[in-house]
């Protein structure tokens, strides 16, 4: 990888000659490729280094107020790995599937599975049974973890199903063995390369993918997080976070490791609520809050925080959708102390790519901020393949060494070309080295954070005996970002309705997939080929829509 300290940071770090971006950040370094090294033992390591007592709160539940310190989150790791690798004899590529709402175990219980080589395979815990059995068929588990809400939805398990909120499983984390548990590994120690996790991520054909991240993947992560953490620099104490993003999500997944490597307070909430969420800030003294852009909507409006002490809070992250610049300059307003930082990510990139940091980066307001110190980028004209300078429009490719392994084995690798990753995002980088993310190439609808494939829910309709076709297009909204939307075809002679069409879907998928709007049309604008016109969609359907009144569903 080409050394940053040779870009001109005058010139937004592009290389003329390369025609590739790179990292204004100070360079991070990771450990050796050949090194016997896995996610856990680089994230302990960098947590012995740390200046705060063992007493210092790991997680703390904020349903009951329950505290676990860093000296008991490790005597339960240890404890939960032995048991997971001695008694049921989990070991190395095994898969296990993990269904579980935030909760204070499920921290501990990925370092666990991850310490013994198990490959940790996180799903939505609102997912419905075909959707669960999907996943199974991607990633082949031998055995799941879930809570007493969710077990039922599962199909058997060589090995079954382990409550995680059952004195079972308390048990398997406080029950004191006879052997060391700081026996090594063995011929069980992970490797950087092994795949540690199977994240998933919807594609624009439709059906769920499974992406395979490895160790290596998450020591990057890792070490980006940490390089933010030391350019904010000392903190008189430690940072208490709360993350309103689901663990199973790439973001939460990563900053669960990431927070024991830098001895963070996290707060969990098991359900969340804006009103649960302020009252956690005030009454566990929460600095940092990561969330997605609808959470920043509901804190401006009137009326919504101000019953709450917040003086805690000292910043934001928001991702997973781009934040409106009336948002920010409405939250700025209300918020005057509290740091707004955006950033960017995605699952194939083991979650971050860029992100704003300092009071001083926050005032660029659109900006997802600038590539972080491992990775390089380039903007790609998507009709000439051309790569552009600053300032220009185009596909952003990214490239470094938290790039993912590879899908399910029916996923071609189509998004990486000679180690590029095609985000199918539409960007630039200004002459400052700034990321601006304007569209998405891709078709994805972005509800609430959340990715919703139309062609799932188009394969859906299109199996309703009285549609005749139907295509999905995203409908802008100030609280969710998007909302799916349904342009439908009745055939001759049936009577359907709008609630009828969203209720038909409703049945058969996660909530966040819902349809939330239907329009009837009499026809569906097709390429020659057969490929649905998208934008002449929009144009047909949406334009009337967004310059008259329309009455809500």
């Amino acid at each position: 990888m080409a050394a940053t300290t040779t870009i001109n940071p005058e010139s937004a770090g592009f290389n003329p000659a390369t025609k590739t971006f790179h990292s204004l950040r100070p360079p991070i370094h990771l450990p050796q490729e050949d090194a016997p090294i896995s996610v856990v033992d680089y994230v302990l390591s960098i947590r012995s280094a740390s200046r705060w007592p063992d007493s210092t709160a790991a997680l703390i539940d904020s349903a009951t107020g329950q505290r676990i310190p860093y000296s008991d989150l490790l005597k339960r790791h240890k404890s939960l790995s032995y048991y997971l690798q001695h008694v049921l004899k989990l070991s190395r590529h095994d898969v296990a599937l993990v269904i579980c709402p935030n909760c204070v175990q499920v921290p501990i219980l990925y370092l666990s599975l991850l310490s013994i080589g198990v490959v940790v395979s996180p799903g939505n815990p609102v997912s419905t049974g075909s959707e669960f059995a999907r996943l199974v068929e991607l990633s082949g588990p031998t055995i799941a973890f879930a809570t007493s809400s969710t077990a039922y939805k599962l199909p058997k398990l060589r090995l079954g199903t382990i409550l995680v909120d059952s004195p079972e499983f308390e048990s398997m984390m406080t029950h004191t063995f006879d052997l060391d548990l700081n026996l090594g590994l063995g011929p069980t120690q992970p490797s950087q390369s092994d795949v540690a996790a199977i994240l998933y991520s919807s594609g624009t054909t439709g059906r769920i993918k499974g992406v395979m991240l490895t160790h290596r993947n998450l020591i990057g992560v890792v070490a980006l997080c940490r390089s933010s953490a030391v350019a904010a620099g000392e903190r008189a104490s430690p940072a208490v976070l709360l993350y309103t993003v689901p663990l199973f999500h790439v973001f939460g997944f990563i900053y669960s490791l990431k927070s024991v490597a830098l001895m963070e307070t996290v707060v969990m909430m098991p359900r969340f609520g804006l009103d649960g969420m302020l009252k956690a800030v005030e009454e566990f003294g929460v600095t940092d809050v990561a969330m997605a852009p609808p959470v920043v909507v509901a804190m401006v409006k009137p009326g919504s925080s101000e019953r709450y002490d917040l003086s805690s809070l000292k910043s934001l992250v928001v991702g997973a959708a781009p934040l409106g610049k009336d948002v920010i300059a409405a939250f700025k307003a209300k918020f005057p102390a509290v740091e707004l930082a955006q950033g960017y990510g995605l699952t194939e990139l083991t979650g971050p790519v860029s992100r704003v940091l300092g009071p001083k980066e926050s005032k660029k307001w659109g900006s997802v901020g600038r590539l972080y110190g491992l990775l390089e980028a380039r903007i790609v004209d998507p009709e000439t393949q051309e790569f552009l300078p600053p300032g220009k429009q185009g596909e952003l490719w990214v490239k470094g060494p938290t790039t993912f392994k590879g899908k399910d084995r029916n996923t071609p690798r189509v998004l990486v070309i000679n180690e590029w990753l095609r985000t199918g995002d539409l960007c630039y980088f200004d002459d400052q080295g700034f990321l601006y993310v304007l569209d998405r190439l891709k078709e994805l609808i972005k509800y609430n954070g959340y990715q919703v494939a139309p062609a799932e829910l188009e394969q859906l309709l299109q199996s309703h005996p009285c549609v005749a076709d139907a295509a999905v297009i995203p409908y802008p909204d100030e609280e969710a970002g998007q909302l799916p939307f349904a342009c439908v075809v009745r055939r001759p002679g049936c009577i359907l309705d709008e609630r009828s069409v969203m209720e038909f879907v409703a049945k058969q998928v996660a909530p966040y997939k819902k349809i939330r709007r239907v329009a009837f049309v009499n026809s569906i604008p097709k390429s020659p080929a057969g490929k649905i016109l998208r934008k002449d969609l929009r144009k047909m359907v949406l334009a009337p829509l967004l310059t008259t009144s329309s009455s809500k569903l």
